[in-house]
C-alpha cells in the first residue's frame, strides 16, 4: 500500500502520457515530409539488407466501439476488392524504388480486420508483396485474425501464402463486458480459431487482452487470464485499454461511468500480471509476457529486444516500410505516414505517386533521446556507455537528464556510473520516467492514461 501512495503522489493515477512506439510520437508528424522523402529514403537502404513490411487493411465487418484504430465499416467485399487493386499498385511502386537483394524479415498484415479478405484476395496481396520482396530465410510472416471473422478456406489460404504467426486479439471473454464494448466474441469460437491455426503447422500464437474495461473486476479478468492460459499461446500483450472518445467517437457509446478508477486499473493489471507469472511466462517490457523459449523471451534476455508501431518486436530490421492508408514508416532519416482517407490515399497511388502525408525527419536530438526512450520501455535501464559510443553524446548531456530524472522519480530510478535504471517498483511509472527524456511539448488530452 506504501508503495501505490507513492507512486499516486508522483502523478501516475492521473498522467496521460504517450505509449512510446516511437520518438518522437505521431502527433508530432507534420506534413513538410511527403512522397518525393519516401522515395528516397527507400532508394538509400543498403542493396541486400532486410527491411520490415507493415501492411493496413482499414475495413471491419463491424466496428468494435473500444477500438481507436483508423478503421471503416463495410458489408460487402467490394470496397476492399477496390483497395487490394490500390495496395497491389503501390507495392509496384515500392518495387520501382527498391534497392536490388532487399529482403523481408518480417511481414506483418494488420488492421482493421485483414481475415476480411476473401482468400483469392490473400493469395494475390501475399503473390504481390513476395515477387516484390522475397521472405528472408528465417523471416517471419504474422497476420491479426479475427475469430469471428475466419473459415477453413481462409485459413487454407494463410497456410498456404506461408504465414507463420498468427495474432488474436481477445480483449475480454466475460460476455456482458464483450457487449458493452461491441465486441462479442466467444471463448469457444476464439478456441476454434486456435485450433485450426495450429492444425496447418502454425504453431506460433500471439493474443493480446485488455484491463481497464468497464465493469471489470479482479475475478472477472482472472476468469479471462486462465481461459486464454488453456490457449497457451507463445506471447500475450495485456494492454491498458485507453479511452479516448475525443480521438475515437465510437467510444462515446461506451458508458465512462462503468470504467475502473485508475487504482483499480492498476489491481487489474497486477491480478492479470501475476498469473501470467505463475504459469511460467517471462515479463516483457511493461505490458507482454512470452513463452520461456519463444524469440521475445530470448530478446528480452539477450538485450536485443525492440519497440515499433506494433509494440514490443525481435526484428532487427533498421527500417519499417508501412503500406496502405494511414500506415507508418520508419527510416533511419525519419518517419513517413500515409494519407488516412483511403480515397486520398487511392488517388495518390492511382496518380503513380507514393501516398506519405506527413511525417518527421529526424534532427538534433531525437536519435539520442528515441534510444534512451526504447531502452527504458525494453530493458528499463539507460546504458551510459552504449548512449556515448553509439550517438556521441556529450557525458554532461546524458547527466544532466540523468539527474533531472531522479530528482522527479526519486527512489524510482537508481543512477550509477553505468547509466540509470528502474526499479520493478517503480516500473508502473516507465511511461513517465520515459517522458522526462521527451523534449516536444504534449497536449494532455493527446495521449492515454500512464497505468
Amino acid at each position: 500500500m506504501e508503495t501505490v501512495s507513492q507512486l499516486a503522489k508522483l502523478g501516475l493515477f492521473d498522467a496521460r502520457v504517450p505509449r512510446y512506439t516511437s520518438y518522437p510520437t505521431a502527433p508530432h508528424f507534420n506534413n513538410a515530409v511527403d512522397s518525393t522523402h519516401f522515395t528516397d529514403w527507400v532508394a538509400a537502404l543498403p542493396p541486400e539488407s532486410d527491411v520490415s513490411l507493415y501492411i493496413h487493411i482499414p475495413f471491419c465487418r463491424r466496428l468494435c466501439w473500444f477500438c481507436a484504430c483508423r478503421t471503416q465499416g463495410t458489408s460487402s467485399l467490394s470496397p476492399v476488392a477496390g483497395y487490394l487493386e490500390t495496395l497491389k499498385a503501390e507495392i509496384d511502386l515500392l518495387a520501382a524504388a527498391l534497392p536490388s537483394g532487399v529482403k523481408l524479415s518480417a511481414l506483418h498484415w494488420g488492421g482493421g480486420t485483414p481475415t476480411l479478405l476473401a482468400p483469392e484476395m490473400m493469395t494475390e496481396l501475399a503473390d504481390s508483396v513476395f515477387r516484390t520482396i522475397p521472405l528472408a530465410e528465417h523471416g517471419e510472416f504474422s497476420v491479426e485474425i479475427d475469430p469471428n471473422e475466419i473459415d477453413e478456406a481462409r485459413l487454407d489460404a494463410l497456410a498456404a501464402a506461408g504465414m507463420t504467426r498468427a495474432s488474436i486479439g481477445v480483449q475480454d471473454f466475460d460476455p456482458e463486458i464483450q457487449k458493452i464494448i461491441g465486441r462479442e466474441q466467444s471463448f469457444e469460437v476464439t478456441q476454434a480459431a486456435v485450433d485450426g491455426i495450429r492444425a496447418r503447422g502454425v504453431t506460433s500464437l500471439n493474443t493480446d487482452i485488455l484491463y481497464g474495461l468497464p465493469n471489470q473486476s479482479r475475478a472477472r479478468i482472472t476468469d479471462s487470464v486462465q481461459k486464454l492460459l488453456s490457449l497457451s499461446p507463445d506471447r500475450v500483450a495485456l494492454y491498458g485499454y485507453a479511452h479516448v472518445p475525443w480521438m475515437a467517437r465510437r467510444q462515446t457509446m461506451i458508458p465512462a461511468d462503468a470504467l475502473p478508477t485508475p487504482e483499480e486499473r492498476l489491481h487489474l493489471f497486477e491480478t492479470a500480471r501475476r498469473l501470467f507469472l505463475w504459469d511460467g511466462y517471462d515479463e516483457i517490457g511493461i505490458d507482454h509476457f512470452a513463452a520461456r523459449d519463444d524469440s521475445m523471451a530470448v530478446a528480452a534476455r539477450d538485450g536485443t529486444l525492440r519497440r515499433n508501431f506494433q509494440g514490443y518486436t525481435v526484428d532487427p530490421a533498421p527500417a519499417l516500410i508501412g503500406l496502405g492508408a494511414s500506415a507508418i514508416s520508419r527510416f533511419p532519416q525519419g518517419y513517413a505516414q500515409n494519407i488516412s482517407g483511403t480515397s486520398d490515399y487511392t488517388k495518390a497511388i492511382r496518380e503513380g505517386r507514393f501516398a506519405t502525408g506527413r511525417g518527421h525527419v529526424f534532427a538534433g536530438e531525437d536519435l539520442i533521446r528515441a534510444r534512451m526512450i526504447e531502452t527504458l520501455m525494453c530493458d528499463f535501464r539507460i546504458d551510459r556507455a552504449e548512449i556515448e559510443r553509439d550517438f556521441g553524446a556529450r557525458p554532461d548531456f546524458i547527466t544532466s537528464l540523468f539527474a533531472a530524472a531522479k530528482a522527479q522519480f526519486g527512489q524510482f530510478v537508481t543512477v550509477d556510473a553505468r547509466g540509470l535504471e528502474i526499479p520493478p517498483e517503480g516500473r508502473p511509472l516507465t511511461r513517465m520516467i520515459a517522458k522526462a527524456f521527451d523534449a516536444y511539448e504534449m497536449a494532455k488530452t493527446g495521449h492515454s492514461s500512464a497505468i
